[in-house]
């Protein structure tokens, strides 16, 4: 049987298969970006697909602390399209 790889939401601290995360990355230009690909080159962190896990992200910064840049709010909203279809 084939290891599923896992990953850690940062805002809810819960682990997923990775398929079920989004991926944010930091590219090495400095940019950041949502990876819906999964191979993006660059440090990246991982959000579980729920409203609940966007806010808290929104309000810890949890991804400006784990990428080390700040996040534009165009990432959010981005992601919240994502997570809402």
């Amino acid at each position: 049987m084939k290891k599923i790889p896992m990953r850690r939401c940062l805002a809810t601290n819960e682990s997923f298969p990775k398929k079920e995360l989004l991926r944010i990355v930091r590219t090495p230009e400095g940019e950041v970006k949502v990876d819906l690909s999964g191979k993006l080159n660059g440090k990246g962190a991982y959000l579980s697909r729920s409203n609940e896990a966007l806010d808290i992200a929104r309000k810890k910064k949890v991804f400006d602390k784990a990428l080390e840049v700040e996040v534009p709010e165009e990432v959010y909203e981005e992601i919240s399209r994502i997570i809402n279809g």
